[in-house]
């Protein structure tokens, strides 16, 4: 297994950088054609993992990634996240990890996307008003029976990830995190001595904010200008030297960002480059060693 691959719950080999397809406009006309372009340029360039989730357009998302590549590659995954439903009041979007609402998620997830099992399925967030156990012991339930092959987690902490591995095995976490966000280092280094595949979301953030003028952002541009790469390739760039468990999924709509986005697989960054980006918003009191 070389660097630019990774094998999910220890059998499931994806490549490294992946395709995050939240901001692919569903809606019918040119630009739901322009996003099914991109996600078949996107496997066609090599990636093998693909991000989605039910809140993406109500499952908008998901039947748009089936309508393009359906019948899938072998080596394709396309994982999806449950535990967001319309359910507040006045049909607002809340977090709901009723048993019942994440087993009715996943079985419209495996209608729409055309598959009859899910091989990672992802928890959006953990709902505090429904016990853990109960939510994560639904997806148990759900792999057992063979509607989904992994279980991985969205936006937690380190104390969540320990007490959900204590519940059921986890194959990932997907929170938010870059080269100038790093407000989850201690979630990074847990999954890093796990072997657990971290996706960083908004793996870009304010590295390549347009017009921002920060002092970490002023760097990262510096650095892309003496490599002749853009700040977007250095951002995933240095997430991939992170750390070899770090998956990111940046996301496009536009084919010549998607093409700049892939490129970064191939950037290498000096240890003088890497150890300027690695000052920056280096939390207090946590180490940037993996």
């Amino acid at each position: 297994m070389d660097s630019t691959t990774f094998r999910i719950g220890g059998d499931l080999a994806v490549s490294r950088l992946g395709f995050g397809a939240m901001r692919l406009p569903t809606e019918p006309g040119a630009d739901r054609e322009r996003s099914i372009a991109v996600v078949r340029r996107a496997v066609e360039l090599g990636v093998t993992l693909i991000d989605t989730a039910f809140l993406y357009g109500g499952g908008a998302n998901e039947q748009l990634l089936a309508e393009a590549l359906y019948p899938y590659p072998d080596d394709l995954l396309i994982t999806t996240k449950v535990g967001v439903a319309q359910t507040g009041p006045q049909g607002e979007w809340r977090l709901d990890g009723r048993p019942e609402i994440l087993r009715d998620q996943v079985e419209q997830a495996l209608r729409r996307l055309r598959m009859d099992r899910i091989e990672l399925l992802q928890l959006h967030r953990v709902d505090p008003e429904v016990p853990v156990a109960d939510q994560l012991g639904t997806l148990r339930e759900l792999r057992d029976a063979g509607k989904v092959g992994r279980i991985g987690l969205s936006e937690v902490s380190a104390a969540e990830l320990a007490q959900a591995r204590e519940i059921v095995e986890i194959v990932s976490v997907q929170n938010r995190y870059g080269v100038i966000d790093r407000e989850h280092e201690p979630v990074l280094a847990a999954c890093t001595a796990a072997g657990i595949a971290f996706l960083p979301w908004r793996p870009l953030g304010a590295a390549v904010a347009p017009g921002a003028a920060s002092g970490d952002t002023a760097e990262v541009a510096a650095v892309a200008e003496e490599l002749g790469a853009t700040a977007a390739q250095v951002a995933l760039a240095w997430l991939l030297h992170r750390s070899p468990v770090i998956l990111p999924i940046p996301g496009t709509a536009r084919p010549d960002h998607l093409e700049e986005n892939i490129a970064a697989a191939e950037l290498r960054l000096a240890p003088a480059h890497r150890e300027r980006l690695e000052r920056l918003a280096n939390p207090a009191g946590h180490s940037t060693s993996t």
